[in-house]
């Protein structure tokens, strides 16, 4: 393997490094503040109950919502940072650990994909249709979404990439020989 290569994906450029910290930050931004709409809408709904005040109808769809956005905006985060659920048994087999790990980064890059196309068609065809309280276009709702699905791709494609070139790192063990991250 030729050795810039290598070089490359241990040290990538400062304008890489800024890239992926201002996209991570907005994937987190967006996430933290769909779990903020969440906690807020969420609240409301319990304080609607115990005033003498008609009860908001769109309280419910927005927190219904944004638990969408939270949960897809932040999944190529989740694919950076190993936070997804993963069965990591196969890490005790060295001579397998890179190649299932490329593997499985290509699934998921390949999954990735496959929701964006579906996402991308979803803006295009349900830009008419709103939800019924917000009356929000449910475009919106497939167009949020869909940054965590490009996301998960490019960088699960770059996981894949980096798998296969530097190898994957030992797994670690705490006291009781669960495995840290």
């Amino acid at each position: 393997m030729p050795l810039d290569l290598r070089r490359r994906f241990e040290h990538p450029p400062r304008a890489v490094r800024a890239v992926v910290r201002a996209v991570t930050a907005i994937e987190l931004g967006i996430g933290a503040a769909a779990l903020l709409l969440i906690l807020f809408t969420v609240l409301a709904q319990a304080l609607q109950r115990y005033l003498p005040v008609d009860g908001w109808s769109w309280t419910g769809e927005l927190a219904r919502f944004s638990l969408v956005w939270l949960t897809f905006v932040v999944a190529g985060v989740l694919v950076t940072r190993e936070g997804h659920i993963s069965i990591e048994m196969i890490d005790m087999v060295p001579r397998l650990r890179r190649v299932v790990r490329v593997v499985s980064c290509l699934i998921v890059a390949a999954t990735g994909l496959a929701l964006t196309v579906a996402a991308w068609e979803l803006v295009q065809e349900q830009g008419f249709i709103e939800s019924p309280s917000m009356r929000m276009p449910m475009s919106w709702l497939y167009a949020i979404s869909m940054i965590g699905f490009v996301s998960a791709t490019v960088r699960s494609l770059v996981a894949a990439a980096t798998y296969a070139v530097l190898g994957v790192p030992e797994p670690t063990y705490d006291e009781l020989g669960a495995p840290t991250s």
